[in-house]
């Protein structure tokens, strides 16, 4: 099996997928000394990218971090919020262990609270 990332961003507030939420995907250095971008990327109407985050070949065994931009998403919606925001950018930070395996990060979210899990 090929090894790949993917994310999928729900809008539990509204009750649909989170469409043009922008997304940072974070590489952490041994021993969490430092990072590095890989990539920004933003949600499909779907709530998805239109791509793996990482695909066959692109996994490498580490800690990594997913940070989504929940702020300017719910910014963008008919959905009123203080500013500053109660939650602006999320980070989900997780490990990577088998490269050949399918890591599937969701995020569910609104203005106030959010989770996640490890999905299929």
């Amino acid at each position: 099996m090929a090894g790949k990332l993917t994310t999928h961003v729900l809008d539990t507030t509204q009750g649909c997928p989170a469409a043009n939420m922008e997304i940072e995907l974070w590489l952490l250095t041994p021993h969490y000394e430092g990072k590095k971008l890989l990539k920004t990327v933003r949600t499909n109407k779907d709530g998805r990218t239109n791509a793996p985050l990482l695909a066959e070949g692109e996994l490498e065994v580490g800690v990594y971090e997913l940070i989504f931009a929940v702020g300017e998403y719910f910014s963008s919606q008919s959905i009123k919020t203080p500013q500053p925001h109660f939650l602006d950018r999320i980070p989900i930070r997780f490990g990577i262990a088998d490269i050949h395996a399918h890591y599937h990060v969701p995020l569910l979210t609104s203005p106030w609270a959010y989770s996640t899990y490890r999905g299929s």
